[in-house]
């Protein structure tokens, strides 16, 4: 079924309103919570990432 571009945008306009937006507060917090969860994450890969690095060299034998 096809439709005017004046029934699209009256459509589009009727479930725009329909959005309920989150609050200033929440807002702060979900992006705190971002960069804690990317700083956590950044950390346990460094610390993955040192450790495996740590083995490679053990066992190829370039940590003397």
């Amino acid at each position: 079924m096809k439709q005017s571009p004046v029934e699209f945008a009256r459509e589009v306009r009727r479930e725009v309103t329909k959005v309920t937006w989150p609050s200033r507060k929440e807002t702060l917090v979900t992006t705190a919570m971002v960069f804690v969860m990317v700083i956590l994450s950044a950390i346990f890969f460094l610390v993955v990432d040192q450790v495996m690095s740590f083995g490679v060299r053990q066992i190829l034998g370039f940590g003397s």
